[in-house]
């Protein structure tokens, strides 16, 4: 596997494990903090579930990613040699894009369980505020490398990563009101 290729700094395996690991993690750790918003769950649940989701769910991917990739080259009969050469760099990347990414929807609920002074009415609003700015920059990011106007971009991200937390704060909310009626 090649980190380089020549018409571009980053190979666009490595580009499509990194986007697809920061859009993941932003998303599904968002759908969480959305889910248990929706639930009117404390801010302390949001970061055991976030957390737990995060480290969890990141490792997941990038295993998982690792595995593709290397089932892929197996596919093509490369040697055994070439296989465990490249494989492992699309694993590492999607983990790494995934926890960092994971990380800025719990940002204002970790400040919060730190001590730093926000109201915990606004650790939401800052989650979604935060989610929102790092889709758009994830996806505004990878047209440097696809030649698409960044703003198509960003804007794709952020609506892939809005669908999923509006369902997730829907569902959220029903559950809460299902079991508060039981």
């Amino acid at each position: 596997m090649h980190i380089m290729s020549e018409t571009h700094r980053f190979s666009p395996r490595l580009l499509k494990s990194a986007v697809f690991g920061a859009n993941d993690g932003v998303v599904t750790t968002f759908a969480v903090v959305a889910g248990v918003a929706g639930a009117h769950l404390s801010a302390q649940i949001v970061l055991i579930l976030g957390v737990a989701n995060m480290i969890s769910d990141g490792l997941a991917m990038g295993l998982g990613d690792y595995l593709g990739e290397r089932s892929e080259r197996q596919m093509r009969n490369q040697s055994k040699q070439e296989v465990r050469a490249g494989v492992w760099h699309t694993g590492l990347i999607t983990f790494i894009a995934f926890v960092i990414a994971g990380a800025l929807p719990l940002l204002p609920y970790f400040f919060g369980a730190l001590g730093l002074p926000i109201d915990a009415t606004w650790q939401f609003p800052l989650s979604i505020l935060m989610t929102g700015l790092a889709l758009f920059g994830v996806g505004a990011a990878r047209t440097i490398f696809t030649k698409c106007p960044f703003w198509r971009g960003g804007l794709e991200m952020l609506g892939v990563g809005a669908i999923a937390a509006i369902a997730a704060y829907v569902f959220g909310a029903l559950v809460e009101q299902a079991l508060v009626g039981v």
